[in-house]
Formats: structure tokens, C-alpha cells, sequence
């Protein structure tokens, strides 16, 4: 199953700052993270995940800083911030509200997976 670029889009924000809310991480481990709970539904190329970070650390939803792994290779390491958390709390409570309209109305839908 394809997910819509739109739809990965939109819950980019939720899922990255969740998953620093795990600890501090660096692009590719947030990216790998990503692919492991959603099953491999959702695939995030470097072309989209720094944009979404450069973006979330300028409104100061996350912080960064570079260091050295234990492979000695230099990375940059992100974590969430105050605001980040408070953000964080927003997107749930409305993903929660659009979680739900949907569950309303998918019943209604149900005869046109049967078509």
C-alpha cells in the first residue's frame, strides 16, 4: 500500500517530535524509527525528513547539536524541547479529533470495499 505524500506530510511533525520524545536521535535513526512503526508503510527520504527538522528546529520545537558517535562518525543529534512537548500535545489532541471523525463515518464506507 502507497500512503499519500500529503498525508506522510501532514503527520511528519507528530511522528518526529513523538519519537524524540524517546530520546535524542540523528536523521537516519528518526528515519529508521519511522520505518519500523509503520511496518515499512512509510518511507522518508533525506529530501524530506531535514527539511522537516531544519523546520521543527527553527521554531524551536527541537534542538540540535553535533557529536561523535561510538563508530567515530560526527552526527548531529536532535532532541525535544519544552515547546516541542507543548506542540507535540496539540498535534495528538487534533489527530485524535480527525482519528475519530473517521471512525465514525468508515462504517458508512464499508459497502465500497466490497464493490
Amino acid at each position: 500500500m502507497e500512503i499519500n505524500k500529503e498525508l506522510i506530510a501532514a503527520s511528519s511533525t507528530p511522528l518526529v517530535l513523538a519519537i524524540l520524545t524517546e530520546g535524542e536521535s540523528y536523521g537516519y535513526a528518526i528515519g529508521k524509527r519511522v520505518r519500523e512503526l509503520s511496518g515499512g508503510r512509510l518511507e522518508w527520504t533525506d529530501g524530506m525528513l531535514y527539511p522537516v527538522l531544519h523546520r521543527l528546529e527553527k521554531h524551536g520545537f527541537i534542538e540540535a547539536h553535533w557529536a561523535v558517535a561510538d563508530t567515530g562518525r560526527r552526527r548531529k543529534y536532535y532532541r525535544i524541547t519544552r515547546s516541542g512537548r507543548e506542540q507535540l500535545v496539540e498535534q495528538r489532541r487534533q489527530w485524535q479529533a480527525v482519528e475519530d471523525t473517521l471512525r465514525d463515518i468508515w462504517p458508512f464506507t464499508d459497502r465500497l470495499q466490497e464493490a
